[in-house]
């Protein structure tokens, strides 16, 4: 398969993204010839953090208010306490995550990064995991919440930590290859 034309997009608020769980995906997508794009509520760049400490700057390549689901063939949410905090917050972000679990393609969701799917509204019915603090949230919001390394149902795979990456990575580049490039 070549990966020019299957489109990685990654979505993360301003700061607190666990940096991580932004970058091991990231290259592993990159590596695997995918195009990763990184997307944010507004332009310039995010600072990631290494838990609370401050980590690296990357640059936006799109702010998600001109994003559109048809350009991008996956979605990242990496996590991190502080970026879905914000990303649930931001009507843009909550959008483009509620359409893009709507349209099929696979949505990749690691640690605190449910709750913008919960915010979305999109997990009623859905068998995920996270980080052990959202299981109430999750079951609030209808979702079958597990403690398991990975999830996948349907398009949504979802993963509980950093120390999941490496399966978390295996199923996101898995769920890329049955898509074919398309």
């Amino acid at each position: 398969m070549t990966g020019a034309t299957t489109t990685v997009a990654f979505l993360v608020a301003g700061e607190g993204t666990e940096r991580v769980e932004l970058t091991e995906p990231w290259d592993a997508v990159r590596d695997a010839g995918h195009q990763p794009r990184l997307l944010s509520p507004q332009s310039g760049e995010v600072q990631t953090f290494n838990h609370l400490d401050k980590a690296d700057t990357f640059p936006v390549d799109t702010a998600v208010k001109d994003a559109s689901v048809a350009d991008y063939d996956a979605l990242v949410l990496p996590g991190g306490v502080a970026n879905p905090d914000q990303l649930r917050m931001d009507g843009d972000a909550v959008g483009f995550v509620r359409d893009f679990v709507a349209s099929g393609k696979p949505v990749a969701v690691i640690c605190h990064g449910p709750w913008t799917l919960v915010e979305a509204d999109v997990v009623r019915g859905k068998r995920l995991t996270s980080w052990p603090s959202l299981q109430t949230d999750i079951r609030n919001a209808g979702g079958d919440w597990v403690d398991e390394e990975v999830v996948q149902d349907g398009n949504l795979i979802t993963s509980r930590k950093p120390d999941d990456l490496p399966a978390f990575t295996k199923a996101l580049l898995a769920a890329l290859g049955d898509r074919g490039g398309s």
